[in-house]
C-alpha cells in the first residue's frame, strides 16, 4: 500500500520496531503524555481486526506478551488499555490494522478512566449530536 504509514515507517518521523516477529510488529514513536504507548501491527497490510489471518492473530498474541514484558521492565505501569479500533466510526484513522498497547498510571489525571468510561457516558448516546 503505497500511502500506508505502517507500510512504509519512514512516512512518521522517529517512528521505531522496538520488537518484531514473523507476522506483526509492535511499533512505537516518542511520546509526550501517555509514554510508552505503541503499535502492534501486522507486517502484511490488512485493512482492519477482521482482515487478520488466523497466524497473524496468533503473532499479534504472543507479540502482546512479549510486549507487556518490555513495557513492564521498562516502565513499570499500573495498567494497561489494549484496544482496536475498526473503522472511522470507531475511531480508525490509519486503515491497516493495529492494536493500541498503552501503560498506564495511577498518577494520571484520567487513570481508571478505560474504555468503558465512553461506552457508559450518557453523553455519548446515538443522536445526541449537536
Amino acid at each position: 500500500m503505497k500511502n500506508c504509514p505502517f507500510c512504509h515507517l519512514e512516512m512518521i518521523k522517529d517512528q521505531e520496531v522496538i520488537l518484531q516477529n514473523e507476522k506483526c510488529m509492535f511499533i512505537q514513536v516518542p511520546q509526550d503524555v501517555l509514554i510508552g504507548s505503541g503499535l502492534i501491527v501486522p507486517i502484511s497490510h490488512r485493512e482492519n481486526v477482521f482482515d487478520l489471518t488466523e497466524d497473524e492473530w496468533n503473532a499479534t498474541f504472543s507479540l502482546l506478551n512479549e510486549v507487556k514484558a518490555y513495557l513492564d521492565e521498562r516502565l513499570s505501569p499500573d495498567g494497561y488499555n489494549v484496544g482496536w479500533n475498526s473503522s472511522p466510526s470507531a475511531g480508525q484513522h490509519i486503515m491497516h490494522a493495529h492494536l493500541h498497547v498503552i501503560p498506564r498510571f495511577k498518577d494520571e489525571l484520567y487513570a481508571g478512566k478505560g474504555n468503558r468510561y465512553w461506552i457508559k457516558d450518557p453523553k455519548n448516546k446515538r443522536g445526541n449530536i449537536n
